[in-house]
């Protein structure tokens, strides 16, 4: 009979340590990518791992409000002294009523959000202006559309740092489209904004003071900027929902 000599110290060591290296890699490589979506090498995400944790892919249909104008070189030019017609004649808007406008200054404690909403119908503008007093902040402006579901919104532009901006919005859809605005400073800022246009109405959200509290809650959704203090509860792209 063969007398099997059971292995060494050293060889049970190096088998355990080899194992517990491979079931960490395991860990990284495919459990977590699959299992929670946590992709930190990456590679779930090329290996298509990650989507295995995704919901469903949420479908919705946005109009192009003021798309088509482009193709006004291929409409026939008709006889002298008629207007050649636009393909998409929604660029003139006639109205029965001025455009209202307001001025509004919102008071942003240290270490505080909150939102300003217009409320618009499909189509219709609004030109705006704001400006901070001090410092700069983070700025989200959005729209959403409460038909559409809860996670839905869209992003027409984001600040890390902003102390300002001024612009114009057509409503592609009906709803709610304004700032979110967060203010990461250790000291009160004020925000003037005007807006011009046709708008039904403004909701200024309920101020939220301290929110640092629930950091944690926005670490998660959103890496760097916000000087390395707070991030935004916004996610940076809309990757999960379709337009068309």
């Amino acid at each position: 009979m063969n007398n099997i000599e059971p292995p060494s110290s050293g060889t049970l060591i190096k088998a355990t340590v080899i194992s517990i290296v491979a079931a960490a890699v395991i860990l990284v490589l495919v459990v977590l990518p699959a299992e929670y979506g946590i992709d930190p090498t990456g590679i779930g995400g090329a290996t298509g791992l990650t989507q295995l944790n995704a919901g469903p892919t949420v479908t919705i249909e946005i109009t192009d409000i003021i798309g088509g104008n482009e193709v006004i070189r291929e409409v026939e030019i008709p006889g002298f002294g008629e207007p050649t017609p636009l393909p998409n004649p929604s660029v003139f808007q006639d109205q029965d009523e001025p455009p209202k406008s307001v001025t509004m200054e919102v008071v942003i404690p240290a270490e505080a959000e909150t939102e300003v909403k217009m409320v618009m119908t499909e189509g219709k503008v609004a030109v705006y202006s704001w400006a901070v007093d001090q410092g700069d902040i983070y700025v989200d402006f959005h729209g959403h559309d409460a038909s559409f579901g809860p996670d839905f919104f869209v992003r027409y532009k984001e600040q890390q740092e902003g102390a300002g901006n001024s612009g114009s919005l057509t409503a592609p859809f009906s709803g709610e489209h304004g700032w979110y605005w967060l203010n990461y400073n250790e000291f009160d800022v004020v925000v003037t904004l005007t807006i011009t246009g046709y708008y039904e109405d403004i909701i200024e959200k309920a101020l939220i003071n301290k929110y640092n509290t629930h950091v944690n809650g926005f670490n998660k959704k959103i890496g760097g900027g916000m000087k390395g203090r707070f991030k935004s509860t916004r996610p940076q792209t809309n990757s999960d929902i379709e337009t068309r």
